[in-house]
């Protein structure tokens, strides 16, 4: 399955599931990032982390570690 890491820039991916477990897990969803929810990537940093997103009509930057328990289509 593909996850949010792997998402190319520019192109909008519709979020399957959000991995991880308890408090992390939690903050994901705390975000805005929940089941269904479309999100594009923005850019990457050079040394690829964090990669910034466009979320729910926001900017917000993932570690690479965060991103790749996000499930995506």
């Amino acid at each position: 399955m593909a996850t949010l890491k792997d998402a190319k820039i520019g192109k909008p991916v519709k979020v399957v599931k959000v991995g991880g477990q308890g408090a992390l897990r939690r903050r994901i969803m705390d975000m805005g990032i929940t089941k269904g929810v479309e999100i594009t990537v923005r850019k990457v940093a050079p040394l690829g982390d964090p990669i910034e997103v466009n979320v729910r009509g926001y900017e917000l930057s993932l570690r690479k570690d965060d991103a790749e328990m996000i499930e995506t289509e």
